[in-house]
């Protein structure tokens, strides 16, 4: 019998790992990045008021171009930083959810330094 890992459960199960060690809070909220085969997207979450204060994807309307290349990437990173900075954010933890930090999710959190935010 063939066994498969899931890739899936193994990625939830980091997350879930790290997530108990790291928190958003009002003054360094955390920015959490979620990947799909099509698209990507990033939130700025405060985990004390359990609230969104800003978000950005490549789901939107108002996004261009395809959603699943490092171009898309640092794209999104650089209008979360963007709208974080016109709500006064500009620092954050960064949350990467689990996902190997290279590829999309590097050149997300590239966008964001480059757009303002630090981390």
């Amino acid at each position: 019998m063939v066994k498969r890992i899931d890739k899936n459960l193994q990625r939830q199960k980091r997350h879930k790992r790290v997530r108990g060690k790291i928190s958003g809070t009002a003054e360094r909220p955390r920015l959490a990045v979620y990947r799909s085969n099509a698209h990507i997207s990033a939130q700025i979450i405060d985990d004390v008021a359990g609230k969104t204060l800003v978000a950005a994807g490549t789901y939107e309307a108002s996004f261009e171009g395809i959603g699943s290349n490092k171009e898309a990437a640092k794209a999104i990173g650089k209008l979360i930083a963007e709208r974080a900075c016109a709500a006064g954010i500009t620092t954050v933890v960064f949350d990467r959810s689990g996902y190997v930090y290279h590829g999309r999710v590097s050149e997300l959190a590239d966008g964001a330094r480059e757009g303002g935010l630090k981390f």
